[in-house]
């Protein structure tokens, strides 16, 4: 009998502890695809998660070992062929360039993506600079961008990223 007693405790304080997580808003998903000449593809997600986004995925066919720059940009529209389509970067504020996290920034300017051996990268964090289908940082049809280059996080107003490698249009789950 004590066990049994033990058991449904247990199942009420995990299931108490579930109830305390932050409630779960909109989503939205990125596929991207390679740009003309490139073989870069991928997925993304965005995840509200109170006054926060998680962004997660993974992208293939990235340069092994390199860093590769990775941007929201204004305009969903990835029918140029180099991603060019998509504008500059996404800025609802009018902010410099510069790191996430890190002082001011672009809304659209997301960590950069580490390619490992394989040409990989997967990554998962959170950001308070954007939002999924709300306020003027709103993510929903915007352009998701991966690029050749290392951002350098000060050149204005694109950290001298390079060429575009892949693009996609953000949309809502």
């Amino acid at each position: 009998m004590k066990s049994i007693y033990c058991i449904s405790m247990a199942s009420l304080v995990l299931h108490g502890c579930t109830s305390f997580s932050p409630a779960v808003g909109p989503s939205a998903r990125a596929e991207l695809q390679a740009t003309r000449g490139n073989a870069v593809t991928g997925h993304v997600r965005f995840s509200t998660l109170g006054q926060r986004v998680r962004v997660e995925g993974e992208v293939r066919g990235l340069q092994a070992g390199q860093v590769h720059g990775f941007h929201i940009h204004e305009k969903g529209d990835c029918s140029s062929g180099d991603g060019l389509s998509t504008g500059g970067h996404f800025n609802p504020q009018g902010h410099s360039h510069g790191a996430h996290g890190q002082g001011q920034h672009h809304a659209g300017d997301l960590p950069s993506l580490i390619a490992d051996a394989q040409g990989m990268a997967r990554f998962s964090y959170e950001s308070s600079s954007i939002s999924v289908g709300q306020a003027a940082n709103d993510v929903i049809g915007r352009g998701l961008i991966v690029h050749r280059d290392p951002d350098d996080f000060k050149t204005q107003p694109t950290g001298n990223a390079g060429p575009r490698l892949a693009c996609a249009v953000i949309t809502r789950d």
